[in-house]
């Protein structure tokens, strides 16, 4: 696309905003989606919460991307963090793909690129898996699985619709990496449970690039994995992390000591995910950062 309007929900978050600075870096038009009045031309009001969103804002831009949600790992999951998690994400979904299909065909957007997570693949042990598997058990399935199918409105419509499965992503900003950092860099580093549980990563550079290959790549609708090619065993991230932090890594945090402190969440953290990112090979991406060390210096 070229000096294209985008709208982006959720470009206060980690993924969203730096995507934002991208797009903008490039002359393109990042229309924001705000919880409040909105201040200039390019802010929409919406409110995810509510199901509602000021259509006409979106009216005449290229693509929507929607990259908002409650944080996964912001808090311990009691019955209403839950709730959150879920109504931010399917709620906000439906009030956007409504009212992009609501829009006049001459004003609706080429694109509409969701959000999504691997965590709809759920447990998956030491089997690999790509876009072609089915849900898996779980809360975070579950979510993920209501998340991509509150996007129906805006693909029956004939919207191209692309769900982005986004994995971990490396960054010190956010996310579980930005819990990580601190911890190595103070030497109190460690794996987490057995260490055998696989991590699907992605550099927060290569997971910007692969959303903007996908908006900008006419004819991929569906689930994209955004992954890096090859996942490691959370005791291979460690030894990595302590490599290129030059720290000790002798802090394993046992498995019952994170679920007394994480509760359910807990799951997460020492559930395995082997999670490779078939089609968006295919579709022509090439990573800049493949292999963790990379990742890792490059959120440094």
């Amino acid at each position: 696309m070229e000096h294209a309007r985008i709208a982006v929900a959720g470009a206060s978050g980690l993924i969203g905003g730096a995507l934002a600075r991208s797009l903008a870096a490039d002359g393109h038009t990042v229309v924001r989606l705000v919880r409040r009045a909105p201040r200039s031309a390019d802010e929409v009001r919406w409110d995810p919460g509510r199901g509602t969103v000021d259509a006409s804002g979106l009216a005449g831009c290229d693509a929507v991307v929607n990259l908002a949600g409650a944080g996964v790992g912001d808090r311990r999951w009691t019955a209403a963090y839950k709730d959150l998690i879920r109504s931010s994400r399917v709620g906000g979904t439906t009030a956007l793909a409504e009212a992009v299909a609501g829009l006049p065909e001459e004003a609706r957007p080429r694109v509409f690129l969701n959000g999504s997570a691997t965590g709809y693949y759920g447990e998956t042990g030491d089997r690999a898996v790509d876009e072609g598997a089915p849900p898996g058990e779980g809360f975070l399935s579950r979510v993920c699985v209501e998340w991509e199918a509150a996007a129906a409105p805006a693909r029956e419509a004939g919207v191209r619709t692309v769900f982005a499965r986004t994995g971990l992503v490396v960054a010190p900003g956010g996310g579980a990496w930005g819990r990580l950092f601190p911890l190595f860099r103070a030497g109190l580093g460690g794996r987490l449970g057995d260490g055998r549980q696989y991590w699907s990563y992605i550099a927060l550079h290569d997971e910007v690039a692969a959303l903007r290959h996908l908006l900008d790549t006419e004819g991929l609708s569906g689930p994209f994995n955004l992954t890096a090619p090859e996942p490691l065993t959370n005791r291979e991230i460690t030894a990595a992390m302590a490599h290129v932090l030059r720290r000790p890594a002798v802090f394993a945090v046992p498995a019952p000591v994170l679920r007394a402190v994480l509760g359910e969440m807990a799951g997460d953290v020492l559930g395995s995910a082997r999670v490779r990112p078939t089609r968006l090979l295919e579709s022509g991406f090439r990573f800049a950062f493949p292999r963790i060390e990379g990742a890792i210096r490059a959120a440094l």
